[in-house]
């Protein structure tokens, strides 16, 4: 009896605990919403209230003029769209073949050197993105000349070190019996690579494909710096040329914006399980 009355005595303490994380899970939920919903909403104003100071939470009417206003705009939009398209799907393929291969390679091929090669890469990861932009600028403008260029924009992120490092991660869990029943059966190392590590490794590949399209996709600055003419501009850049010295149109801008948000959506959530069960990964065993 007294038992149940100790635990019949904390039930207001749990629920007082469960009611108080709650609460900050709905407030970093809507932390985290509101700048979508402000987008979304704003993408459906007037273009003309474009120089307007005050933003409402609520258009004073719905229309779809600042949609249509912004393909208007420009000739180069549905270029931009398609700059950031080729540009994001060309990187994304690069870093999942590339990082899965040098992944397979640290993981499960024995080579000379491969502990410090890994390390230095290691080592790499810890430099900022920014520290690296001056000499790669110069690089891409100076010596190769390929600046305003689909090379120029896809050349420097073909694979990164997070996902080698990823990859690597990942491998190396799978049984190397399975490579090893491979090999007395005269399977060649990309034999391996294309028939058993690529089919049991589809959690991460996806993982990296999501992370590695959206990166490229809203990246803003490397494009910024080696495009000089609007027909190359990726979408994220071509934005700002809805800016002005004395206004801005403002939803235009956010109508573009919510549109280079709806390829992430799609992709995401058409990985979805693949991704989650990435994330999830190792968590439980047995």
């Amino acid at each position: 009896m007294a038992l149940f009355k100790t635990h019949a005595g904390n039930k207001p303490v749990l629920y007082a605990r469960n009611g108080m994380i709650i609460a900050v899970l709905f407030a970093f939920a809507l932390a985290t919403l509101f700048p979508i919903y402000f987008m979304l909403i704003s993408s459906f104003g007037d273009p003309i209230e474009a120089g307007a100071a005050n933003y409402s939470l609520w258009p004073g009417k719905f229309t779809l003029a600042s949609y249509q206003f912004f393909f208007d705009y420009s000739e180069h939009s549905y270029r931009w769209l398609l700059n950031s398209f080729v540009v994001a799907v060309c990187v994304t393929a690069s870093n999942v073949a590339f990082a899965s291969l040098a992944g397979y390679a640290f993981s499960k091929i024995r080579f000379k050197g491969r502990n410090v090669l890994f390390a230095i890469l290691l080592c790499a990861m810890m430099i900022p993105y920014q520290v690296t932009q001056v000499p790669l600028y110069i690089l891409v403008v100076n010596i190769f000349q390929i600046e305003n260029t689909y090379t120029a924009l896809i050349a420097p992120s073909l694979v990164t070190v997070y996902n080698i490092f990823l990859a690597k991660q990942f491998i190396s869990t799978l049984p190397t019996e399975i490579i090893e029943s491979a090999k007395v059966e005269g399977c060649s190392q990309f034999q391996i690579y294309i028939r058993i590590i690529l089919p049991l490794s589809k959690t991460v590949m996806a993982v990296m494909a999501i992370l590695t399209f959206m990166e490229s996709w809203n990246t803003f600055f490397w494009p910024f710096l080696v495009t000089n003419t609007m027909d190359m501009q990726t979408i994220q850049v071509g934005l700002k040329n809805f800016r002005f010295a004395n206004t801005t149109y403002f939803a235009p801008m956010m109508a573009g914006a919510t549109i280079s948000a709806v390829p992430m959506f799609i992709l995401f959530f058409s990985l979805q399980k693949y991704f989650l069960e990435g994330v999830t990964v190792g968590a439980v065993k047995g």
